[in-house]
């Protein structure tokens, strides 16, 4: 019997103790993926005394599921799109367009209200921790993976408090990346449903998880570039 986390700072203590081997790390980085990852991967980070930034992905929702991503977009105009998925949902061209315009310029207005600086952790031969609270069908941090790897970095470990076993599976598989999840339970039914609390993560309160670990980081990396 799989335990469930009451919410998603629990669930980044927990995963935090799955990391320990990167703790205090002067190459690693903590990556959240936005809005959901915040809270978990800023539990991360303060377990792990490792700098926290943020990567901007958005997933592509089935329509009527919206829980169920068909794909995703990231930062580095990087589209991942599940092509099985699209086939056995009959999702048309025009829909997929559509979701892709809208999840883009939502993707944008994040970009700007979380990161209103401009600037973000140089990732150049870092070891990189993506966070996410969940991983279901894996599309949101395949195209996480995709742009990140871009960046140059050392190293790519995928983590979550919670992934579908497929997920892990194919992640390990498709990426050749580590992935750590603390649970894999089947049936997943999905992330949600193994939070007690799993209620959405606001704008107002990744803006001050973010601020808040900004001014730890300085004082603890002050060495960290920032590039734009």
């Amino acid at each position: 019997m799989y335990q469930r986390f009451a919410n998603r700072i629990e669930g980044g203590k927990v995963l935090a103790a799955d990391l320990l081997k990167f703790k205090d790390r002067k190459d690693a980085v903590v990556l959240a993926l936005p809005r959901g990852g915040v809270p978990v991967a800023c539990e991360v980070a303060k377990a792990l005394n490792l700098p926290l930034d943020i990567f901007m992905v958005r997933k592509l929702g089935v329509p009527f599921r919206e829980e169920l991503a068909f794909g995703a977009v990231a930062s580095g105009n990087v589209t991942v799109l599940n092509k099985s998925l699209i086939n056995t949902f009959r999702i048309p061209d025009s829909v997929i367009k559509k979701t892709l315009e809208k999840e883009k310029a939502e993707l944008m207005r994040r970009e700007a209200a979380y990161r209103q600086d401009g600037l973000q952790i140089d990732l150049k031969n870092k070891i990189v921790i993506i966070v996410d609270d969940g991983i279901a069908t894996g599309a949101s941090m395949k195209a996480a993976v995709v742009a990140i790897r871009q960046l140059d970095p050392k190293q790519i470990v995928v983590a979550a408090p919670v992934a579908s076993q497929d997920a892990c599976t194919a992640m390990q598989k498709n990426t050749n990346e580590q992935c750590i999840c603390t649970i894999s339970p089947e049936p997943f039914r999905g992330v949600g449903a193994w939070y007690d609390d799993f209620e959405q993560t606001r704008d107002a309160e990744v803006c001050h998880l973010l601020e808040s670990a900004n001014q730890t980081v300085v004082q603890k990396h002050p060495k960290h570039a920032a590039l734009h």
